[in-house]
C-alpha cells in the first residue's frame, strides 16, 4: 500500500467546504497518421467540433501576449480553438486544450532521465465521415441543479483565467466558467510540478439560495494492457457496480457499451434527479423494462467489498468505491511503471477497466480513475464554496 511520503513535503492538500468571498503542442503526436488535417497560420487545422461540444473562438496572440513567461505556450487549431502547453525545466509536461478544459497530455520524468505519457488520449474520425473527436485524457464532468428558473446547467466551455509559476518550481493555470441564471461559479486549478499533476475543481455559490450539484473527474491512465495492470491498496473499500460514464471525452469500447448501455439513461438520470444527462451524452438516455434489467448480469449491480490489496484490472469492471482511501497505487507491469493516485474533498472513486480482450498497447490499453460526488450530491449553502481536487503522483523518480 502506498504511504504518505510518496507525496512531496510541498504537497499541500485543499479544504472541502468554506464561506465564498467569492504540447500536444502541435497535437501530431496523438493524430492518427491515416487523419488528415492541414497547415492554417500559426497551427493545425481542425474542425471546431474536435470535441464534438460548442467552443467559442480563441485569440492565441492575446493570450501569448497576456500570459508568456511562466513556462506555458500556446498553438492555434483552426480558427477557435488552441491548446497550451506546460513544460518544466526537468522535462515534465502537460497539455491543455482550451476552451474546452481537456487535459490531452501528461509527461512524467522518469528515473532513467527521459519521460513517459502517463495518460491515454486518442483521436478518431467522426460518425459518418464527421469531424475529428478527441477522447481520453484527464477531464472533469460537472452537474448543477436548476432552481429559481433556471434551467440545469453542465460547463463545456472555459475562460483562461490567469497562469502563476515558472518552468523552474510550478506552473498553475486557473481555467474559470459560469452561469449567470444559475448564480453558479466553477474554476478549473491545474497545477505541474516536478513529480505531481494536480486539478482542482473549485465551485461557489453565488445565489442565495442552497445549491446541489453531481460530479466527476476522470483520468484514462495508458497501461500496456489492463492485464498488467494492478490497484495498489483497495482493500477493504466498499464498492457498487454501475454502468460507465458516458461524457464527450470517455472512451469505451463499442461492446462494452452494448452490453452496457441498455441502463445507463435510467441509472444515471435517478443519480442526478434531473435527468440532465441527456445534454452530457444522449446515448445513456435508453429505458429498459423491468424484465430487461432482471436479465442483467447480478454482477453489474451488485454491492460488496475489495477483498484484494493487488486487484488485477484485467476483466471489465466499472464501479464507484464509497470508502476507498484517499490515495492507492496503479502499477503497469508491462511498462514497469507507477502512478499514485490522491484525492481531496471528494467522497468517491471511480474506477473503470475495459478488460485485457483488446490488444496491447492500443486503443483500448487504459484504465480510468476518478473523483466522484455522484452516488451522493454536494449540496452548498447561500455564499459557500466547495474545494476537490485529483492528484496524478509520479513516484518514479
Amino acid at each position: 500500500m502506498v504511504h504518505s511520503a510518496i507525496f512531496p513535503t510541498n504537497f499541500t492538500p485543499v479544504s472541502s467546504t468554506r464561506p465564498a468571498k467569492a504540447q500536444l503542442p502541435s497535437l501530431s503526436h496523438i493524430l492518427p497518421t491515416s487523419l488528415p488535417y492541414r497547415t492554417k497560420g500559426r497551427g493545425l487545422y481542425l474542425p471546431p467540433s474536435v470535441a464534438s461540444i460548442p467552443y467559442q473562438p480563441v485569440n492565441v496572440d492575446y493570450l501569448e501576449q497576456e500570459f508568456s513567461g511562466h513556462g506555458v505556450t500556446f498553438e492555434g487549431i483552426g480558427e477557435e480553438n488552441c491548446v497550451a502547453k506546460m513544460e518544466l525545466q526537468n522535462g515534465s509536461s502537460a497539455t491543455l486544450m482550451l476552451p474546452g478544459g481537456l487535459i490531452t497530455s501528461y509527461k512524467a520524468r522518469m528515473w532513467h532521465g527521459g519521460s513517459l505519457e502517463l495518460l491515454h488520449t486518442t483521436v478518431s474520425g467522426g460518425e459518418y465521415g464527421g469531424d475529428p473527436v478527441v477522447q481520453g485524457g484527464l477531464a472533469s464532468a460537472l452537474f448543477f441543479g436548476g432552481g429559481n428558473g433556471a434551467a440545469p446547467w453542465s460547463p463545456s466551455t472555459w475562460i483562461l483565467n490567469g497562469i502563476k509559476g515558472n518552468s523552474q518550481d510550478f506552473i498553475q493555470v486557473e481555467l474559470i466558467s459560469s452561469k449567470t441564471e444559475n448564480m453558479v461559479e466553477a474554476r478549473h486549478i491545474l497545477t505541474l510540478r516536478e513529480d505531481v499533476l494536480s486539478l482542482e475543481i473549485v465551485i461557489s455559490n453565488l445565489s442565495s439560495s442552497p445549491l446541489q450539484w453531481t460530479g466527476t473527474t476522470i483520468s484514462h491512465l495508458t497501461v500496456s494492457s489492463p492485464d498488467a495492470t494492478y490497484a495498489v491498496g483497495l482493500e477493504g473499500s466498499n464498492f457498487l457496480s454501475i454502468p460507465p460514464f458516458l461524457s464527450n471525452f470517455s472512451l469505451v469500447p463499442p461492446e462494452f457499451k452494448q452490453k452496457k448501455d441498455s441502463g445507463l439513461g435510467r441509472f444515471w438520470g435517478q443519480i442526478t434527479g434531473n435527468g440532465f444527462l441527456s445534454s452530457w451524452n444522449s446515448r445513456n438516455q435508453k429505458n429498459i423494462s423491468e424484465t430487461e434489467r432482471r436479465k442483467r448480469r447480478p454482477e453489474e449491480e451488485m454491492e460488496g467489498e475489495e477483498d484484494d490489496n493487488y486487484k488485477q484490472l484485467n476483466e471489465e469492471i466499472s464501479r464507484i468505491y464509497t470508502s476507498a482511501p484517499t490515495y492507492f497505487t496503479v502499477i503497469d507491469r508491462g511498462r514497469r511503471n507507477s502512478v499514485a493516485v490522491g484525492r481531496d474533498g471528494f467522497k468517491e472513486l471511480y474506477m473503470f477497466s475495459p478488460g485485457s480482450g483488446h490488444e496491447c498497447y492500443g486503443k483500448y490499453a487504459y484504465v480510468c480513475v476518478g473523483q466522484s460526488a455522484m452516488l451522493k450530491p454536494i449540496i452548498l449553502g447561500p455564499g459557500e464554496v466547495w474545494r476537490g481536487a485529483q492528484h496524478l503522483q509520479n513516484p518514479n523518480l
